[in-house]
């Protein structure tokens, strides 16, 4: 219970882990798949959503993001409407750009979906932003996070919080042998010093808008606003 306090696990709610984020993404795009249904997310984003929905022969649609790199919501909410997803992916904040998307739009687009809505949450250490206290609202909605962009990306482990009924499926899909007990007692470890992770975090923050800073002052260099811990 100390755990799920730490990690935020809101009551009502279950957890999957996985060898890294990017196994659940392939679980959970797995466990959705059906000949001809469609997995929709943002353009460019992490590629591991388009390529797991490949493997998995689904179609994948992307729609492009303004010349900003900011989210243009009505595009995506037709987009929701005219291809019926049964698999949206966010990245929150996106990746490769750093940015976070308004948390309006998001609500919308994740009420407006037919089909399950993943929220990756893999940099929301450094954005100060999160979803999870917001499961209770959305039946359709899962929140993705990973300790690799904590300092921890060797132990490969990475989690998903939903309803219980989505993690009941996911877990069918789940590897039996997914994550070692070697992970399991390093994270349990980690996460019960969670303030020295959140320290880390602060002074990755602040040296992030020192490089901004910096970045902005070089001659033809664009540094893009970052929610993340890097800079496009």
């Amino acid at each position: 219970s100390r755990l799920r306090r730490v990690m935020e696990i809101p009551a009502r709610n279950d957890i999957v882990l996985g060898n890294g984020s990017d196994e659940l993404i392939q679980v959970i795009t797995q466990c959705v798949a059906r000949p001809g249904t469609v997995v929709l997310a943002p353009e460019p984003t992490f590629v591991m959503y388009g390529m797991y929905a490949a493997f998995s022969g689904m179609r994948y649609v992307s729609v492009p993001l303004n010349t900003d790199f900011s989210l243009h919501a009505a595009h995506f909410l037709a987009a929701v409407a005219t291809y019926k997803p049964v698999l949206v992916f966010i990245a929150y904040p996106n990746n490769p750009t750093g940015n976070l998307f308004p948390e309006d739009a998001i609500a919308e687009i994740i009420a407006a979906a037919p089909g399950l809505v993943v929220l990756d949450e893999a940099y929301h250490v450094f954005a100060g932003k999160s979803f999870l206290s917001r499961l209770v609202e959305f039946p359709n909605l899962v929140v993705m996070r990973t300790l690799s962009k904590l300092g921890l990306a060797g132990i490969r482990l990475g989690y998903a919080v939903g309803r219980p009924e989505w993690i009941r499926e996911f877990d069918k899909v789940r590897g039996v042998y997914n994550v070692s007990v070697l992970t399991q007692l390093v994270a349990e470890k980690v996460l019960a010093r969670h303030e020295v992770i959140e320290e880390q975090a602060r002074h990755i923050r602040a040296g992030r808008e020192r490089l901004a800073g910096r970045l902005r002052m070089l001659p033809g260099v664009i540094p893009y606003p970052s929610d993340a811990n890097f800079i496009l």
